[in-house]
């Protein structure tokens, strides 16, 4: 399965904002965007010329591809999608990416970072509706349970993760029972609904030349 295996905080500082790749490491002082934020290699620090509307829809495309952890062609795909999807194609692009499994876990505050959520899904930490499910790109649909597995309930990934979920922070589209470390994707989210992190109209712009 191709990955990438970079250093996140680069990132980040590429987009010259936070995309919280790296858990509680982004709400601390450690995080590079605090004090380097500019683009990482020998010429990020200079000066640079005004951005092409080109330029500036790829780096929103970028963004929001890297947010996610989904690489260029499976991106294609889900915009491929969404295009032919009835509705607004950038509002279905946000809600197939939004009911990824390993956003939901995310989400749900089951793990600390989307790539946190994507390694304890390659492990089989999680089920769904009571069946193992190992792919982080499984699209939910409304009525899903995601629940951890017995046996890695005593993981400390998981609980000190769950430290910084609070009830006004869960998604409106999402019900989660901390007790038993289980959640509902309840419906498919309206694009209002969500905080996204991109412009996904210049993405819509940047595939459809």
């Amino acid at each position: 399965m191709a990955r990438y295996t970079g250093a996140n905080c680069k990132l980040c500082r590429r987009e010259k904002q936070k995309l919280f790749l790296k858990g509680t490491k982004c709400f601390s002082d450690k995080c590079p965007i605090e004090n380097r934020n500019y683009p990482p290699g020998q010429h990020g620090f200079s000066k640079r010329t005004r951005m092409t509307d080109y330029a500036v829809q790829l780096r929103e495309k970028q963004k929001v591809r890297k947010t996610y952890g989904v690489l260029e062609n499976q991106f294609r795909r889900y915009f491929e999608a969404a295009n032919k999807k009835t509705g607004v194609t950038g509002d279905n692009l946000v809600k197939l990416l939004e009911r990824r499994l390993d956003n939901t876990v995310y989400r749900l505050g089951l793990a600390p970072s989307r790539k946190s959520a994507r390694q304890l899904i390659l492990h089989r930490h999680f089920t769904v509706n009571g069946t193992v499910v190992n792919i982080p790109s499984y699209l939910l649909k409304s009525g899903d349970l995601i629940q951890v597995r017995e046996k890695s309930k005593k993981l400390d990934i998981i609980h000190d993760s769950m430290k910084r979920i609070k009830d006004n922070m869960l998604p409106t589209w999402l019900n989660l029972d901390k007790a038993n470390l289980q959640g509902v994707f309840m419906k498919e989210p309206e694009r209002s609904d969500v905080q996204f992190i991109g412009n996904e109209q210049l993405i819509v712009e940047l595939y459809s030349k």
